[in-house]
Formats: C-alpha cells, structure tokens, sequence
C-alpha cells in the first residue's frame, strides 16, 4: 500500500492520507482492505483538504462502508460524538488533555477557550474535581455536538458551553457588557437566543453562574496571528493564588523562546506579571514546526 501515506483513527471512521499519484479505484481498494481487517472501523474517508478558517473545518471524501462523518469516539473514560468535516478534533492531544486534568486542584474554576467538541473541558471535569468549566468555542455545528458531549458524559452541573466569539464572551464576563445571542438548546431544538445576562457582581449563562475570574486557563489555540493573551489576562487571577494559564502555540523549533518572550510582553502590556512554569513541545505539526505549550501563573 505505498500510495498510503498515513491514516487517522476516530471511533468507527477512519481517515486516510494518499499519495497524489493515488486513483480513486487504488484509493477505494485500499480502504475496502482496511475495512476487512479492522471490524470497529465501519467507515472510511480520504483527507482532501486541510483543517481551515477560524471554524476549524477540513474536507473528506467518502471511500467506503456507511456512507456517514458522524463519529462515535472514546478517551480518558469519556465519549464523543462529532462530525469530522464539521468540527476539529484530534486524537493525538488526548495525552495533553489527560496531563492537564491531572494538574486541576478541588474545587478550582476553569475557562477552556476555543474548546471544539469539547474534549478538554470534559476530560478534565471528568478526570478530575473542578468545581466548575467553561468553554467558549465560536463553531455552532461544534458547539452543538459539545452540549451533547455534555449529556453524553453525565456533566451537566460542572460544565457550561458558551458559543460565540471568543473576545465577545470576555468582554461580557469582565466587563459586564450585554451578549445578544448564543447557540442553546430549547426542548431538544438548538436555537440562537440571548443566554449571557450580567447582574451588579455575577454573569449568567442560562441561569448558570459563570465565574468572573477562573483559577485555571487552558488555551489550545489554533494558528492565528492573535494571541489571545489580552483577553486570558482579563479574566485572571493575581497574588499567591494566581491563575494558571496553559497555552499552546505553533513555531519553528528555533522559535520557543521568542514565544516565551511574546508571553511576556502580552503580560506587560496587560498590568500583569508572570512566572514562567513549564514549556514542552506537544506534538510535531510538520518537519519544520511543532505545537509547543507554555504553562506559567499570573503573580
């Protein structure tokens, strides 16, 4: 199978990589094969396009077995469901999600930006006894599946999701400004209705209060030229109990403490001061680049 160059496995779908030389019948043969002789896999697609835009999406063609995007996936004693064109998700961070988990102390708050599906929010609710998490993620179509992940996972008391863009969620939160709409589900129908109200001292999401600082910070970012950091500054923590934030970034090996030092600045320029606890590459993006994260606390 030399016109197969790599192959992702989701729950029941698999995803596959080929060669450009690769026909669709050679493609299809391939696939049929690997259908024979891996009984979880019930579908399998090809990877025609890259995950793009600030939606995260990515395109696949179907190969073969049920003709379906929709997977059912399992990790750190959580499920998943979602769609693989829809959404993004990567199975190569669960060990990232479960070493995050188990760095959340009792009782603590914690803001997962730009959360997906969800898997870090709920592999850490899960994994661990987080008080309350928050996710924010901006894809309605992944935010639908995060709220069912929720009630697939049995976290409907620790876990909020909050659909929208990441710097109006914030705003709202830190500066008790106004949010006209969300993505919620109404008697089993996802409709967009107003769900972030502010009061004096609290913000609520559908009734549920939301915390106006959080202990713990998780930042699995995607590559955009905005960092983001202004915005986890202004829901942190300062002095001995600090919030911890952890965040990711992609650059050239030869980048890392340029990054570290853009950290820095952000913290600067956002009256704060940090301490930088940990950095470790998490995962290779091409030859040339890697996914690094940056664990450090606001003082």
């Amino acid at each position: 199978m030399k016109a197969l160059r790599g192959m992702d496995i989701l729950g029941n779908i698999a995803i596959l990589k080929f060669s450009d030389k690769a026909s669709l019948r050679e493609k299809k043969k391939i696939a049929e094969k690997i259908l024979k002789h891996n009984k979880s896999i019930k579908t399998i697609v090809e990877k025609t396009g890259k995950f793009s835009g600030r939606l995260r999406k990515q395109k696949t063609r179907w190969l073969a077995g049920e003709k379906t995007k929709e997977v059912l996936y399992r990790e750190n004693g959580c499920v998943f469901r979602f769609n693989v064109d829809e959404t993004y998700f990567s199975s190569r961070l669960s060990g990232e999600r479960k070493e995050i988990a188990s760095k959340i102390k009792k009782g603590e708050s914690v803001l997962v930006m730009f959360s997906g599906v969800n898997p870090y929010g709920i592999v850490i609710a899960k994994n661990s006894k987080a008080r309350k998490v928050c996710s924010i993620e901006i894809n309605k179509e992944a935010s639908k599946y995060a709220r069912l992940n929720v009630e697939l996972n049995k976290l409907k008391d620790s876990v909020e999701i909050i659909q929208g863009d990441v710097k109006k969620i914030v705003k709202v939160i830190s500066k008790k400004q106004s949010l006209k709409s969300c993505l919620v589900n109404v008697n089993g129908i996802w409709k967009s209705v107003k769900i972030l109200s502010v009061s004096k001292k609290r913000v609520y999401d559908n009734g549920q209060v939301i915390p106006r600082k959080f202990d713990v910070i998780v930042m699995p970012r995607p590559q955009l030229k905005d960092s983001f950091l202004g915005e986890a500054f202004s829901l942190s923590k300062s002095g001995k109990r600090g919030t911890r934030i952890f965040y990711y970034d992609f650059c050239k090996n030869d980048e890392i403490e340029s990054v570290i030092e853009k950290i820095k600045q952000e913290a600067k320029k956002s009256g704060k001061k940090i301490k930088i606890i940990n950095k470790k590459v998490a995962g290779e993006i091409a030859s040339y680049k890697v996914r690094l994260r940056v664990d450090f606390k606001v003082l």
